[in-house]
Order: structure tokens, then C-alpha cells, then sequence
């Protein structure tokens, strides 16, 4: 009966995340559909240089190529020793994952779990695909505040119109917010009210208290773990950094054909802000999200034209999915596998229990 329910739980949540795609896309066409913006659209993509287009492309796989030589040497670190090609091989699986299959698992889930094909320490090898993606997240974050505060700070950022800064655009919906938190305090206090609304309330605290607990037990192993080898997280740091602000700057080339042109420094804040709060899982890879709130950055904040910003953001989403379809193609071919497989011991959905249970020994 539990375990149906937790099904449930995840069928539902998985539903949400699709709603909030169809939702976006439906916004996203009855808003092109207004006035001329889809003939301004067409006229944007009509000029685009298609080899600049391929040349991001390229770049971008190229790059993701080598976060998958980031992940290689984590898993090194660990005494997890699988060949640098099958690290790569596996990556851009969990990329296609990612961008492409709408199920509860997750790319970072395929990986953890195919990489026990290669190796018997599930423990470490589903560790290092945490720690990779929290490199990735920490690195992202330090590009956007490095380059907001040296650069935006105090002047950069502005609303197109007006030129008003952000705090003083949002002083006009402050009664907005104020709504919003009054009804908030009112449901609450309704839940609280009501003995039904305290179980939910209750076994909500406890899903935070238990995911709380999870993710300090995630650090405080990936620190054990990592931190007589400081020169690896590094390494993995400054190559994550490189590749990001490299791939940023493919995409301003490509942004300046569209008629995006703004300084970079402006790219290289509202990029990684947005690959931040695209991870949130509120979506099927983020999309909607990303697209949504990188054009609406590079609208309010940089000036740039509505129609301009929207090619962009869905010009990032184009070569993100094309990047990813290796992905596709080695999960078909069975490329992803060792030559001679073991037979498995842990089913995908089973793995999702390991990112929970963390009582399990380090060897």
C-alpha cells in the first residue's frame, strides 16, 4: 500500500512537470501569434548565419565532452578506474536523458546506475555523479556573482524602459506581494485549523527535515571523500569554469547574428543564473523555465527586443537537444555498456533510493 502511494506520489509530480511544458508552450505560441512577432521571428531566423549556428553547436559538444572527462577524473579519485571514452559515453546518455525521456529518472540517475556496469563500488560511483553535478552548480553560481559584482553591480542592470533599477521597478508591485503573503498566512492557518491540515503540514516538515538531512549527509561524505584530494576538485572546478565561460561566449557570437548585441558580460551573469534556476525540477529539463527567464532578463535588464531574446533563448534549447542526441544513438547501440556486462543488480527506479538512504558504509 506504501509503496503504491510513493508511486503515485511521483506519477503525480511527473504530471506536474509535464503540465508546466504544455502550459508554457501553449503561452509561449498564443504570445508569438500576437501582433507581428512571428513575422518578426521568421525574419530573425531567416538572417541567421547557420554556420555560426553550427559552430556553437559544435562548441557546446565539444565542451560537454570534456565535462564528461570531469566526471572521469572524480571517479579516479575514487579508485573507480573505467576507461575516459565510457565516462564520455555515459555523460552524454544522461545529457539525452535530461533533454529528451519525460520518466521519474533522471540523467544523473542513468549515469550513477550504468556506471555499476563498470565498476562494483555503486556507492562511490553514484557519489561522484552528485559531486559532479555540484561542481557544476557552485561553478555556475561563481561566474554569475563574479561577473554581476564586478561589472552590473549598482549600474549594469536596468529596466529597459525608464531606465529604473530593479528595486524600484518592484516597489510598484509591492502590494502585490503583500497579497500574496497575506494568503499564504491564511492557508496556513486554515491547514492549522483543521487535523487534516496538520497531518499534511506535518508530513510536509518531515519530507524537508528528511531531505534536509540527505543532502548534509551528501556533503559531509563528498567531503571525506574529496578532501585528501583537494588538487581533483580543482581541477574539476577551473575545467567547469573554462568550459562554461567558453560556451557562453559561442553562444554571444551566435546571440550578436540574432540581434542580441550586448556586452558579454551581460551573457555571462544571465546564463548562468538562468542554467541555476533551470535545475530547480519544475519541468522536463528545464524547459519553459530557462527560456522564459533568459528572455525576460535580456528584455528588462539588457534592452534588448522581445523577438531577439525569445530567438536566443530558443536557439540555447536547439543546441542543447541536438548536442544531446548522441545520447540517443549510444543508448541504441548499446555503446554505454562494457564489453562483457555483469547481470544487474540494481533496477533504475531502485536507484533513487541510494540518493535517500545514506547510512550505507564507505569502503
Amino acid at each position: 500500500m506504501a509503496e503504491a502511494k510513493v508511486k503515485k506520489s511521483k506519477n503525480i509530480f511527473l504530471y506536474l512537470r509535464i503540465a508546466v511544458v504544455v502550459c508554457g508552450i501553449a503561452l509561449g505560441v498564443h504570445w508569438v501569434s500576437q501582433g507581428q512577432r512571428w513575422a518578426n521571428l521568421k525574419q530573425i531566423f531567416a538572417q541567421m548565419n547557420l554556420w555560426l549556428f553550427a559552430v556553437t553547436l559544435g562548441i557546446f559538444a565539444f565542451c560537454q565532452a570534456l565535462i564528461g572527462l570531469r566526471w572521469w577524473v572524480l571517479l579516479r579519485t575514487q579508485s573507480i578506474f573505467i576507461p575516459l571514452w565510457a565516462a564520455i559515453r555515459l555523460h552524454f546518455l544522461g545529457t539525452f536523458y535530461n533533454n529528451f525521456m519525460p520518466g521519474s529518472v533522471g540523467g544523473d540517475l542513468v549515469r550513477a546506475w550504468y556506471v555499476k556496469k563498470h565498476s562494483d563500488k555503486w556507492f562511490q560511483a553514484a557519489l561522484s555523479v552528485f559531486v559532479d553535478r555540484a561542481i557544476g552548480l557552485v561553478s555556475t553560481l561563481v561566474i554569475a556573482v563574479f561577473f554581476y559584482t564586478l561589472f552590473l553591480r549598482g549600474r549594469g542592470i536596468q529596466f529597459a524602459a525608464g531606465g529604473r533599477g530593479f528595486i524600484d521597478s518592484a516597489a510598484k508591485y509591492k502590494w502585490v506581494f503583500l497579497a500574496a503573503t497575506l494568503c499564504a498566512a491564511a492557508i496556513l492557518a486554515l491547514l492549522f485549523l483543521h487535523n487534516k491540515g496538520r497531518k499534511i503540514l506535518a508530513k510536509f516538515w518531515l519530507k524537508i527535515r528528511t531531505l534536509s538531512t540527505t543532502i548534509a549527509k551528501k556533503l559531509k561524505d563528498s567531503i571525506v571523500l574529496y578532501y585528501r584530494k583537494p588538487l581533483s576538485i580543482l581541477t574539476a572546478f577551473g575545467l567547469t569554469v573554462f568550459l562554461q565561460m567558453v560556451t557562453i561566449t559561442g553562444f554571444w557570437f551566435l546571440g550578436v547574428n540574432l540581434g542580441v548585441d550586448v556586452s558579454l558580460k551581460y551573457y555571462y551573469v544571465f546564463f548562468t543564473l538562468t542554467w541555476v534556476l533551470g535545475a530547480v525540477p519544475v519541468s522536463i529539463g528545464g524547459a519553459v523555465v530557462v527560456e522564459f527567464l533568459l528572455a525576460s532578463l535580456f528584455i528588462k535588464f539588457a534592452g534588448v527586443g522581445e523577438e531577439a531574446a525569445s530567438a536566443l533563448a530558443l536557439c540555447q534549447r536547439a543546441v542543447w537537444m541536438l548536442a544531446s542526441l548522441p545520447g540517443a544513438a549510444i543508448h541504441l547501440l548499446g555503446a554505454h555498456l562494457p564489453g562483457e556486462t555483469k547481470p544487474d543488480k540494481i533496477q533504475p527506479e531502485e536507484a533513487k533510493d541510494f540518493f535517500v538512504d545514506y547510512d550505507k558504509p564507505i569502503n
